[in-house]
């Protein structure tokens, strides 16, 4: 798959860390799989794993304050 961003680079298979800013906190979740630009850095996620990120962060923002950190593939 092209990149949809410079339209060069192939999307592969990664993970990257994704950041968060909600009401009252940050959240940080490492290791989210997701594709990548070769060229460009670009990251997409599928369907699934932006659904999974909304789930975290909804359920983060009843019990977490200031600063978490966590490790998608313990918590997906």
């Amino acid at each position: 798959m092209r990149c949809t961003s410079c339209k060069n680079g192939e999307m592969q298979e990664d993970t990257t860390t994704y950041f968060a800013q909600l009401k009252e906190c940050y959240v940080i979740i490492e290791n989210v799989p997701c594709l990548k630009c070769k060229q460009c850095g670009d990251v997409v996620f599928r369907h699934s794993i932006a659904e999974k990120i909304d789930d975290i962060l909804d359920n983060l923002e009843k019990i977490v304050s200031k600063i978490s950190i966590i490790d998608y593939s313990k918590v997906a």
